[in-house]
């Protein structure tokens, strides 16, 4: 590492607690997994596997348990991409200025894995809503089999129509469960990647209490949490900082340097009182 770089790492306490949540959400997501895939592969033996012209409930139910196994593997897979990058941002660190002329800046917060299992939660609901468009279609397997033709003929010929009107919302929900899963890889490569920001006049640094938000034109915001850092490298980077800000005319939101003064008041009472 060049002497004229400054690295800030992830702080020890942090780290272990970032790692033992992230372990935590594996080993329950992969057994609940499990449990999911044996389920399936007992329903799936427990009924016959004719054709027939409608959807079967046991069909219904086994492809949403497919599906829910299947998104909590990849939300673990998710979970250890950013525990890779916390092992990352803590050996080699998560905050990197280089020469005073650019920023490589990791978002190793532990809001993250929220964001992980809100992706994954917003697949399962349009899958859910592509499920229940389909209702429709699995009603006609009971109404074919009423005791009266004509029952049999009014109450099929009601499910076909709003099996049609289910299929549009089927296809609706289908479409965004694709583009959520074409979101979810992006994110999966994103998470915890390392930004690169060039200190000039189109960066903007804001600071809201103890976060640290960066953007530049044409590149994806980065925020960072100070609270990741130890109390020591919370001040080296306050005056790493400030000298971007006269050194580089790095543009900042309004009233940072109060906010700044003002979060080092804080970490030096907090310091003193530890």
């Amino acid at each position: 590492m060049p002497t004229n770089d400054s690295v800030f790492y992830l702080s020890h306490t942090s780290y272990k607690r970032a790692r033992l949540l992230a372990w935590i959400l594996i080993l329950a997501s992969l057994t609940i997994a499990l449990v999911f895939v044996i389920l399936s592969v007992r329903l799936w033996s427990s009924y016959e596997h004719k054709f027939t012209p409608y959807l079967k409930w046991q069909d219904a139910l086994f492809g949403t348990l497919c599906y829910l196994s299947l998104m909590l593997i990849i939300g673990s897979a998710m979970v250890v991409r950013f525990y890779y990058a916390l092992r990352v941002g803590f050996y080699q660190g998560m905050f990197i200025q280089k020469g005073g002329s650019s920023l490589v800046v990791r978002d190793l917060s532990s809001k993250n894995l929220s964001s992980i299992y809100w992706a994954i939660g917003t697949t399962l609901s349009c899958f859910i809503a592509a499920l229940v468009g389909m209702i429709p279609e699995i009603l006609i397997g009971w109404t074919i089999h009423l005791p009266h033709p004509m029952l049999v003929v009014i109450c099929t010929a009601i499910a076909i129509l709003l099996s049609m009107a289910g299929l549009v919302v089927t296809l609706v929900a289908i479409s965004f469960i694709l583009i959520g899963w074409m979101g979810c890889f992006s994110f999966c490569r994103k998470i915890g990647a390392p930004q690169t920001y060039q200190l000039d006049r189109q960066t903007t640094i804001r600071l809201d209490g103890f976060v640290l938000s960066i953007t530049h034109p044409h590149q994806q915001e980065v925020v960072f949490d100070l609270n990741l850092l130890e109390l020591k490298d919370q001040h080296r980077l306050f005056s790493l900082l400030q000298n971007c800000w006269l050194d580089a005319e790095v543009a900042w939101n309004p009233g940072s340097g109060e906010e700044i003064e003002a979060v080092q008041k804080e970490i030096d009472h907090f310091t003193m009182l530890v």
